[in-house]
């Protein structure tokens, strides 16, 4: 009888499909992150292709002036305009729009409601305080939480990584010097350096990202440097020394492998944690600026117009399914690599 063997990759894979909770939450959060990436074609004031006059546009990729549809204006045309549309959509013209013919920043100016809007046929989530339709603003602030998450969730996790490893492995007085540094650099109030930052400086998402991504790697760097203290003295690690591997082999080769479970168990964690950072300082306007779409600007507006219920509850419900979802995939994801499952 032949016998097989499982990879441990491949054996972490499958406890991971046995969580169907987890593999599902993985599955839809993928399939929505990725409809997100393009927001340009699914939430967009230009149209996706024209057809005017036996010639085709692609205004989602190209900006053309109104003249090139018959109008006065060699400005940029405006496909909400009814004598626009009259022009394009008539004598065998058409053109092809996104599902939700709104950019993040479009203002409605044909609408006879006051701002905020409540829900109608034309804006299913209504309007923001502004006028712009508040289903754009949610797509488009959903894939920046979430790119923004991504980033500042691989910043962090090489830095720690490679902190950790430093000090674990080296250890002596390179890891006394530096644990006194992360000590002394966790303690600065980082709250007050962001407000001192945000009025010094333009606020920007790279700003966000440097200031946050600069505290947020201490964390992950402790359990990094936990298991290659453990693992710098066992028995498969001086066997390598022996034959020659040079320390850079010994610490990336042997010993990183075998230390990622923490890091892999802390991923999906990490990227919440980021969401509700971005949405927290955005929400106390001390994240991006105004123009931007941001989930946490959203929710200022809900609480600055507390009868336009639908602004603070769309927002509510995107940012507490998306941190399920994750809360789902780091459980799933902590089981499939504890080695003591079978």
């Amino acid at each position: 009888m032949r016998s097989y063997s499982i990879s441990p990759a491949r054996r972490a894979w499958i406890r991971f499909r046995s969580n169907r909770l987890g593999y599902w939450s993985l599955g839809f959060f993928s399939l929505v992150f990725t409809l997100s990436l393009g927001a340009e074609v699914l939430s967009n004031d230009r149209p996706i292709v024209v057809l005017y006059e036996g010639k085709l546009y692609f205004p989602i990729v190209q900006a053309y002036p109104e003249t090139a549809f018959g109008g006065d204006f060699i400005s940029e045309a405006d496909y909400h305009d009814p004598y626009l549309r009259s022009r394009l959509t008539g004598n065998g013209n058409w053109m092809l729009e996104p599902p939700n013919p709104y950019r993040f920043d479009t203002i409605v100016f044909d609408d006879d409601r006051p701002n905020p809007a409540p829900p109608s046929e034309k804006h299913l989530l209504g309007t923001d305080d502004r006028g712009r339709d508040v289903l754009a603003r949610l797509i488009y602030g959903f894939r920046l939480s979430v790119l923004f998450a991504f980033a500042l969730t691989f910043i962090g996790t090489v830095l720690g990584v490679f902190m950790g490893a430093v000090q674990g492995y080296i250890g002596g007085r390179v890891d006394l010097t530096c644990q006194r540094i992360i000590e002394i650099w966790s303690s600065l109030p980082e709250l007050y350096l962001l407000i001192i930052f945000a009025s010094l400086f333009q606020p920007s998402i790279f700003l966000l990202l440097a200031l946050l991504a600069a505290f947020g790697w201490m964390g992950l760097s402790d359990y990094v440097r936990a298991e290659f203290l453990r693992g710098r003295s066992l028995d498969y690690v001086r066997s390598a020394r022996a034959l020659g591997v040079s320390d850079a082999g010994v610490m990336f080769r042997h010993l990183l492998p075998n230390s990622m479970t923490p890091v892999l168990t802390f991923l999906p964690f990490r990227i919440s944690g980021a969401i509700v950072a971005l949405t927290s300082l955005d929400f106390l306007g001390l994240g991006v600026s105004p123009q931007t779409p941001s989930l946490g600007e959203l929710l200022a507006q809900g609480k600055e117009n507390l009868t336009a219920w639908w602004l603070s509850a769309s927002t509510f419900m995107v940012l507490v399914g998306t941190l399920m979802l994750l809360i789902f995939i780091g459980e799933a994801l902590r089981e499939a690599v504890d080695a003591r499952r079978g």
